[in-house]
């Protein structure tokens, strides 16, 4: 099994931990990881990516090659778009439907989510609502993260694992929001398969 993965979003948006878990999650059965990110302006909301790459066999590099990578998990959809160079022809686009607003001339969302669903194969969700309705807003990124789990080719127990561990430190409760958040976005996703 290899994946190779895009995340990209905006900075403060929980990309990194996203990176954490699937990594976590993946290195708990038995694999290896490379992940290299990119933070731009992350702390004035700029764009933030990351390569991940998970594979059963040594990998070489940390960066994905235009055109190889199996799936984009955006958590804003502009920034989908902007790594679709990426994207393999079988490759998953998963990523929330509302935009993060910073800069003025943002594009129009309807025709940026047009984009999106002309590819083969995605999943288009309002995570923001999702995460609000399970019971923070500041989870919708483990709401995408649930959204993609289905793809990731890895069983979803590990990353309910890498969850508990990532999270350990901040409390029961945080980490009971996060498995929520994250079963939402499994839900979704199952539900648009």
């Amino acid at each position: 099994m290899k994946k190779d993965i895009i995340l990209a979003g905006v900075g403060g948006q929980g990309i990194i931990s996203i990176a954490s878990i699937i990594g976590f999650a993946a290195l708990e059965q038995g694999m290896y990881l490379k992940q290299s990110e990119v933070h731009g302006m992350s702390q004035r909301g700029g764009d933030v990516m990351s390569n991940l790459r998970i594979s059963e066999q040594e990998i070489a590099s940390d960066l994905i090659p235009f055109g190889q990578a199996d799936m984009i998990i955006s958590i804003e959809p502009m920034e989908s778009l902007r790594y679709l160079p990426y994207l393999s022809q079988e490759g998953w686009v998963i990523t929330n439907t509302q935009p993060f607003n910073n800069i003025p001339n943002y594009p129009d969302l309807d025709k940026v989510i047009a984009e999106i669903v002309n590819i083969p194969h995605h999943i288009v969700l309002d995570a923001d609502t999702a995460a609000k309705e399970t019971g923070s807003p500041k989870v919708a990124n483990i709401v995408i993260l649930g959204a993609a789990s289905p793809f990731l080719g890895m069983t979803y127990e590990k990353l309910e694992n890498a969850i508990r561990h990532i999270f350990g430190r901040k409390g029961e409760e945080v980490i009971e929001l996060n498995l929520k958040a994250l079963k939402a976005g499994r839900v979704f996703a199952e539900k648009q398969m």
